[in-house]
């Protein structure tokens, strides 16, 4: 059975498609238009060790928020695709990731409902790299949980510049959802009997 998807999302502010394939590590470059958020994207695909493509435009010539979030909701709807009923999965995740002087801690739990915990605020990060902020990977994370389904805790246990900050974030989220999805058992991982 394929745990592949496909997803296009079209509005007034942005154009995007998102290729999943859980099983499959094989993928395109990022092409989203925005420079370091491709190369996040990019960390993301490496990482995790899934297939992945996103690619479209987004109203960069306003800011990348609208882009960055687009992209994690399409990217959570993939994911509900891709999973099916999740029925084997290994459902948790977790990785810490030091970058320099920068140490993250992500945790997934594909539970099948929403809601993050994003904490890197409480270190005071500051700057942006390419135009993307802390808070645009919040957006990204947002989206992505509400419409994949995902409960995602970030911890930030050291660092405070936001290029550092936001690559480790999303190297930890891409070896922690790579432990998530991994088919381990036939059964479903969970008490009531669904995800």
């Amino acid at each position: 059975m394929s745990r592949a998807a496909t997803v296009h999302r079209r509005t007034s502010e942005t154009d995007l498609t998102v290729r999943l394939d859980l099983d499959a590590p094989a993928y395109d470059p990022p092409a989203t238009g925005h420079g370091f958020f491709d190369h996040m994207l990019d960390a993301l695909a490496r990482h995790s060790r899934l297939g992945l493509s996103v690619s479209g435009t987004g109203d960069l010539h306003i800011e990348p928020h609208h882009l960055i979030e687009d992209a994690g909701i399409t990217l959570g709807q993939a994911l509900t695709q891709a999973l099916g009923d999740r029925r084997g999965i290994e459902r948790y995740g977790s990785a810490f990731v030091p970058m320099d002087e920068t140490l993250a801690h992500v945790v997934v739990d594909l539970s099948g409902r929403a809601h993050l915990e994003f904490h890197p605020e409480q270190l005071d990060v500051y700057g942006s790299a390419g135009g993307m902020t802390h808070y645009h990977l919040r957006e990204f994370l947002r989206g992505f949980c509400n419409h994949g389904g995902v409960t995602l805790h970030v911890r930030l246990l050291a660092g405070r510049e936001a290029h550092h900050v936001i690559e480790a974030v999303m190297k930890a989220f891409a070896r922690a959802l790579r432990d998530a999805v991994a088919v381990t058992s036939d059964a479903l991982p969970s008490t009531k009997g669904s995800l």
